[in-house]
């Protein structure tokens, strides 16, 4: 990957390519520690790169800072896009649905540093009084619910919505052996043509106010319709879709509160009504996904460490790097006793990796 995007280290350097590549990664691992201390934690465990001669590297803030735009945000995106991808094997628990493999897609906010330059780039959210105390980068997700391995995802300003970030990630993303589940902030007909494209099997949460006329009513309740874009004044393009309608009993939320699906699976008998409307609550998942990361990985430490933009999306590709290889380890072990990852915990594998990463680095990876 340096190699690809130009940033292999020229000539020997204090902090080469490679060391700051795991250094950004490790950030994410070690995010209550000062950044000397995190740069002492990953050259002790590199001694491959030296050699085998484990030095120690006393670089200062502003040395660290220089590698790291060198280094760039492409490097860490390429090196992302290479890595990150579904684990679960089939037959995995958890993981599947009739041979579909579910996955989730939804969005989240990140805290970045209130400099100028995150400013301009980022922007703030709204507030009910002036704005809010921090700009914030807008990240998407697509996630396998039975890992939890982001599988791909998107940084952008946080006024980008997340339907174009997903228009943009989704069709190099999507296989026909998926079952994506998402919420109602998603669907739109372009969007939900451009995912249906992909060859995946959709089940997303529509907003109650969409026109969806009965066509035809099914055995198990669910009925066919169709669904236009909005600019499809005469109805001459339109495209078939199946519609469940639920609400759920002895729930937290109130009965009130109504479900409306839509999928392109359109027989009954290759997803029961039933077992849709249980599925599509897996797509929380994503929720547990978002919260290793913000809660979890970061610790104490509420706002993204970086100044400027471009290392902001660099500490980012880092963080979602640095959270596939626990996952990863864990789903390896679950998957040694044929149990569902969800029965580990992530913060006790966190504990682990920290524990042991600098021994088990010490070895070429």
């Amino acid at each position: 990957v340096l190699a690809d995007t130009g940033k292999a280290s020229q000539r020997e350097r204090l902090l080469p390519a490679p060391a700051v590549v795991y250094y950004v990664m490790a950030l994410a691992l070690w995010r209550e520690a000062p950044l000397e201390e995190v740069l002492r934690v990953v050259c002790e465990g590199l001694q491959w790169l030296g050699g085998g001669e484990a030095g120690a590297v006393q670089a200062s803030k502003s040395a660290i800072s220089q590698a790291r735009s060198r280094l760039g945000s492409q490097a860490m995106r390429q090196l992302a896009e290479r890595v990150l991808r579904p684990l679960a094997q089939p037959g995995a628990p958890g993981a599947w649905y009739r041979g579909l493999r579910v996955m989730a897609l939804d969005g989240s906010c990140m805290d970045v540093a209130d400099e100028a330059a995150n400013a301009e780039f980022f922007g703030y959210p709204g507030a009910s009084r002036g704005q809010s105390a921090f700009p914030q980068a807008r990240l998407l997700g697509l996630v396998e619910c039975g890992t939890h391995v982001v599988t791909a995802a998107e940084v952008a300003p946080y006024a980008r919505s997340e339907q174009a970030m997903a228009a943009q990630m989704l069709p190099a993303k999507l296989t026909p052996d998926m079952l994506v589940l998402a919420d109602r902030n998603f669907y739109g007909f372009k969007l939900w043509q451009l995912a249906c494209a992909s060859g995946a099997k959709l089940a997303w949460r529509v907003k109650a106010n969409l026109k969806l006329p009965v066509q035809r009513m099914l055995s198990d309740g669910s009925y066919l319709s169709a669904v236009f874009d909005s600019g499809d004044r005469p109805r001459n393009a339109g495209q078939v879709v199946r519609v469940i309608d639920y609400t759920l009993e002895d729930s937290a939320t109130p009965p009130q509160d109504s479900y409306r699906l839509v999928t392109n699976l359109l027989d009954p008998a290759d997803a029961p009504v039933l077992e849709l409307a249980a599925l599509y609550h897996e797509r929380w998942e994503i929720e547990g996904v978002f919260d290793e990361i913000k809660t979890h990985m970061r610790s104490t430490s509420t706002v993204l460490r970086s100044k400027t933009p471009p290392l902001v999306e660099q500490e980012l590709w880092g963080l979602l790097l640095a959270h596939f290889a626990v996952r990863q380890l864990m789903e390896q072990a679950a998957w040694q006793q044929q149990l569902d990852p969800d029965r580990l915990s992530f913060v006790h594998a966190l504990r682990v990796i920290k524990r042991k990463m600098p021994q088990a680095a010490a070895v070429p990876p």
